[in-house]
């Protein structure tokens, strides 16, 4: 895990004998020797900070090294009382803030937020030849007349072969099944500052008759590749040139990229997909 903050947390200590008349706060012990605190009831705030105060001095005691406590949007009148007593906001969601505190007087070795977010461009060819692309209402390319391929973010929980597809659906109405990843880019200070992965992913269209998505595109058609290659924006940026390239190597050549393979975690058995090399794996 990769150091957050080289400082640690004030030091509260309240004596056992106190700690024992003061109603602590739940928590559950994970496997990183923290806890966790997962607010549900409302609470008053001057409550609330006596029973945080108390409960982190008792895990200070037990050697506890962390603590998080999880706020629902409707408990944020608690974010203040734990922002006084050295807690830190992690990270935030559409519904709840996690805050966390790091109890020793060490380097805080707490893992950061998630540092990336992840996107799919789909390559769809059909057999004539042509790509399918879209031209943007809005964004960076819209008003551009700039044609480009399908692109999306993947959602939290969905696999990036299945954003792909769905993206595609949503888009131009084509249903599709995905084939391989053909590459991936990583780029870094892109949505609120984070780091991005985009994924390259070549699809076979079972549809063709498009059906465009009126609210974000301003267009969407089948352009033969070549028409798509030679635009001038694509011939000038470094990352769209490159994208071409690849995708002609596969549409003409024996370039292979990695398809789908269904595999599962070593610790918990959680299912998971690996995307790998069959071609040359089953040589």
């Amino acid at each position: 895990m990769s150091s957050t903050s080289e400082t640690s947390s004030p030091l509260v200590v309240i004596p056992e004998n106190e700690i024992q008349h003061i109603e602590l706060l739940s928590a559950s012990t994970d496997r990183y020797e923290g806890v966790t605190v997962d607010m549900k009831e409302p609470m008053d705030p001057h409550v609330f900070a006596t029973s945080l105060r108390a409960s982190i001095s008792l895990w200070r005691q037990e050697g506890k090294k962390s603590v998080w406590i999880k706020l629902p949007i409707e408990l944020s009148d608690l974010v203040a009382p734990a922002v006084k007593e050295g807690f830190c906001y992690h990270h935030a969601e559409s519904t709840y803030l996690m805050l966390v505190y790091w109890i020793p007087e060490t380097p805080n070795t707490l893992p950061a937020n998630a540092s990336h977010r992840v996107g799919i461009c789909a390559f769809v060819a059909n057999n004539k030849g042509e790509v399918l692309v879209v031209q943007e209402k809005s964004g960076h390319f819209g008003g551009t007349g700039i044609w480009k391929m399908p692109t999306g973010v993947v959602d939290e929980g969905e696999d990036i072969c299945a954003a792909a597809v769905r993206e595609v659906k949503e888009e131009a109405g084509i249903e599709t099944e995905f084939v391989e990843v053909l590459a991936f880019r990583q780029s870094h200070k892109s949505f609120f500052s984070k780091s991005d992965l985009m994924f390259v992913c070549m699809l076979r269209p079972l549809s063709f008759d498009i059906q465009k998505q009126d609210s974000e595109l301003e267009a969407s058609q089948w352009m033969s590749f070549e028409e798509y290659a030679a635009q001038p924006y694509v011939l000038k940026s470094e990352s769209f040139n490159n994208v071409a390239k690849i995708c002609l190597a596969k549409k003409d050549k024996d370039y292979a990229g990695f398809s789908v393979m269904p595999a599962t975690t070593g610790f918990s058995a959680k299912k998971s997909l690996l995307y790998c090399n069959n071609q040359d794996l089953l040589r």
